[in-house]
């Protein structure tokens, strides 16, 4: 079902740190992994999307990224790996959700419509048939797919998206690394097979 000859350049994905929950549900800004940044650069490029955005409001975070992503896109880790240099070539960085989407919709002059991810099921939650469909046939409107870090996002940023994606459901066990969920769902949505 993916559109042959076309990237998804009108979708983007966006890894959250703040706001986010602990695990006692507290608001918290989570660290930067460095691990995540790479990976999830990783499956921006993988499926020819807009960018990856990095939200954070802490500036020490945000330094660290830039170091990391200057690293391999203007240092020397730009030659030594150009591949690794693309994929991080994509990454962007925003203080808080609607920084993120101002700067898309700057970009593509339209409005972003937003899809959260959550551990937990929500009322309204969309199948991946129907989100895939939404992302790869109806249009090149802009969309930002939010994963949370911590223990999620706050219940008020799902509610407030666009749309809502139902969980992966494994069997028992429902804490999944944000790399792992977040490569499972763009496979799902966007790498041509439908569930």
């Amino acid at each position: 079902m993916r559109r042959s000859g076309k990237s998804f350049d009108h979708i983007y994905i966006a890894l959250i740190h703040y706001p986010v929950y602990d695990r006692q549900k507290r608001l918290i800004a989570t660290a930067l992994t460095t691990l995540d940044i790479h990976d999830l650069a990783r499956l921006a490029k993988t499926f020819g999307l807009g960018g990856f955005y990095l939200v954070t409001p802490l500036r020490s975070q945000q330094e660290l990224a830039r170091r990391l992503i200057d690293h391999w896109v203007k240092g020397r880790g730009a030659a030594y790996n150009p591949t690794r240099k693309e994929a991080l070539s994509l990454v962007m960085m925003a203080d808080d959700l609607g920084g993120a989407l101002q700067g898309i919709e700057v970009e593509a002059g339209r409005k972003v419509k937003t899809v959260a991810t959550a551990a937990s099921r929500y009322a309204g939650a969309k199948s991946y048939g129907e989100m895939a469909d939404l992302l790869q046939n109806k249009g090149d409107d802009p969309y930002i797919i939010l994963f949370g870090t911590g223990w999620g996002m706050t219940r008020e940023m799902i509610e407030e998206s666009d749309f809502i994606l139902e969980p992966i459901e494994g069997i028992g066990y429902n804490h999944l690394s944000v790399r792992t969920a977040a490569a499972i769902i763009l496979d799902r949505l966007l790498g041509g097979r439908i569930r």
